[in-house]
């Protein structure tokens, strides 16, 4: 066996889970080594929809304006059509991602940002090429075989599968972001709950201008119902965009039961052909693959110093178009711990957090993307098609929708109504933004949980209660119009505070003094370098002008007061001890991480 390595923390999977962690990690001046038991990132583009609260944390990672140059904007992604194929019967249509009025207010009073679409294989490059360039190492061709742990660190062997060479790793924390085959959960024996296989799909990638038939209604998503396509399936494909309007990957279900579908090229492209509905469109087939539906979720996360993200452990369909951006959110919520922790800031009771607050997200996720899936088969009743034998049948009954009767009025009327109840598919500002969390990280401030009005997955409710996230309100720094969000995050806790909250920046200092961890203080308000100039902030804080938000480096709040007092001070240090999991007195001195960070900002 080859020498071994040493690191702080060994990432395994450089999806968007895996290099996202390595990216923030590597921000945080952690060292970090990454592997990926293939030879490149994702090759096919896999997910693809990029929500506000991921372009958030793009933005706090340094890589949003690289990840834009490979997206696509919410104006090619909004007009939903389903239809008996490209270039028939169009049967309904809906505004999603953010592009219906309604849903665009929605979003807009909850993110700076908006949905865009972002390919897998590109953000992936994105995010573990500035990982590399931010200071993780990188191995591809490297697979995890096994690992060991013990109260002082984890001993994984590794493989390099171009010369068969094993190696050993000594870290002293483990990532597991490597996928629903995870080899990091399976040893840890993370508890799984849900249904593994529930139906089959193949993708087709493949190349043909398609701007005919979709240049008018431009989407990302065109739901294509129709009989078995030659090759067996389940009466309902999906045409998606990859790029407009000549790059595609086409979506066909299969019965598992049945078995895998041999699908060669011809048959591919027979496929395309059918779900066009025009056999003269030249067509490129790139790549065939096959996969599974799963209601897959993991009640813990995380055992002794290993943590699993991403696929590892939330499986599910790509409904909701959650897949990507919660994998990059388990990242953003894991990192600054792990970070805090190693360099002494922190105590390890932080890191039970991460479960705490991302095992919840995953059930979430898992169960909303697969209970979505009803409303399609809502469509399918309401053409009549789940009573359909044959193609025939399947025809006649679509075509129907047209007749000039009493049943063909029900029918429609049955189809509006489930063609609408989609808009919890693909707009869910609410799952997207709003998760508050509640853990030995978010310390109590004696107020009452406000609960929801609404559907929390639907809609956003901005609140400064203790785990939410930190509410999006436009101020200005020197005249300049930006998100409150965009002032806090990096690397450190930010207190926010008014004109008469002066009081908080010596109990900032105190804290910094104590526990070693950067806490920035910034005053909001009039004659001030940052301030409130349309009243959102003070209309969405819920505490008064002399009070403090203390916000988490991921956005989130750990604590709030309501007003400045004399005990102001105390209360806050034992806030921050509590959060931490810090012991009394100074920052621990074994930390081997250069601490990068400075003075309290002002």
């Amino acid at each position: 066996m080859a020498a071994t390595v040493e690191t702080d923390v060994l990432v395994v999977g450089t999806g968007p889970a895996g290099s996202a962690a390595a990216l923030s990690l590597a921000r945080n001046g952690v060292n970090a080594l990454v592997i990926n038991k293939f030879g490149w990132t994702a090759r096919t583009p896999r997910a693809h929809i990029t929500n506000p609260r991921t372009m958030e944390v793009l933005h706090d990672l340094g890589v949003y304006d690289e990840a834009l140059k490979h997206s696509f904007s919410k104006e090619f992604m909004g007009e939903n059509t389903f239809c008996t194929s490209l270039a028939g019967l169009e049967v309904g249509r809906i505004r999603t991602w953010g592009t219906c009025p309604d849903q665009a207010h929605n979003y807009a009073i909850a993110s700076p940002e908006e949905n865009c679409d972002i390919t897998q294989n590109y953000m992936e490059q994105v995010l573990i090429g500035s990982a590399a360039h931010a200071g993780a190492k990188v191995m591809f061709h490297t697979e995890l075989l096994d690992y060991k742990q013990d109260s002082e660190g984890v001993s994984a062997r590794l493989k390099n599968r171009l010369t068969g060479e094993e190696f050993a790793v000594l870290c002293k924390y483990l990532i597991g972001a490597d996928g629903a085959n995870s080899t990091v959960a399976k040893i840890a024996d993370l508890p799984l709950e849900g249904v593994q296989g529930k139906e089959g799909s193949m993708n087709i990638v493949f190349d043909a201008d398609l701007s005919r038939f979709v240049e008018h209604r431009p989407s990302v998503l065109y739901w294509i119902m129709q009989d078995g396509s030659d090759v067996g399936g389940l009466g309902m494909g999906v045409v998606r965009m990859v790029e407009p309007w000549n790059r595609w990957l086409a979506i066909w279900g299969y019965d598992l039961a049945a078995g895998q579908p041999d699908v060669d090229e011809a048959k591919a492209i027979k496929v395309v052909h059918n779900l066009i509905g025009d056999n003269s469109v030249p067509v490129s087939i790139d790549s065939i693959s096959f996969w599974t539906v799963n209601e897959v979720y993991a009640t813990k996360l995380s055992k002794g110093r290993v943590f699993c993200m991403g696929d590892a452990v939330h499986r599910h369909p790509p409904t909701k178009g959650l897949g990507s951006n919660t994998s990059i959110q388990d990242a953003f919520n894991l990192s600054w711990k792990i970070s805090m922790v190693l360099k002494g800031q922190a105590g390890p009771g932080l890191l039970s957090s991460y479960s705490e607050e991302r095992a919840p997200v995953a059930k979430q996720i898992v169960t909303g993307a697969n209970r979505s899936i009803s409303r399609f088969y809502e469509i399918m009743g309401a053409l009549g098609l789940d009573k359909a034998e044959t193609p025939d049948q399947m025809r006649k009954a679509m075509m129907s929708m047209g007749d000039d009767s009493e049943e063909g009025k029900t029918k429609r009327a049955a189809l509006d109504k489930a063609i609408y109840g989609t808009r919890d598919v693909f707009d869910n500002p609410g799952i997207e933004i709003q998760h508050r969390y509640s853990s030995s990280a978010v310390a109590d401030d004696g107020s009452e949980d406000p609960g929801y009005k609404g559907d929390p997955e639907v809609f956003v409710e901005q609140t400064t209660y203790p785990g939410a996230r930190l509410p999006h309100a436009w101020i200005t720094v020197n005249g300049i119009r930006q998100s409150l969000l965009y002032l806090c995050g990096g690397t450190k806790f930010t207190i926010l505070t008014g004109v008469s909250g002066s009081g908080w920046i010596g109990a900032a200092k105190a804290v910094h003094d104590a526990l070693g961890v950067q806490i920035n203080v910034i005053q909001i308000g009039a004659m001030r370098e940052v301030q409130d100039i349309y009243g959102e902030w003070s209309r969405v804080r819920e505490i008064d002008e002399s009070g403090a938000v203390v916000v988490r480096p991921d956005h989130h709040i750990a604590w709030r007061a309501q007003g400045w007092s004399a005990d102001g001070p105390a209360a806050l240090m034992d806030a921050m001890k509590a959060i931490l999991s810090a012991e009394d007195g100074p920052a621990a001195e074994a930390s081997d991480i250069e601490e990068k960070e400075g003075e309290v900002a002002v």
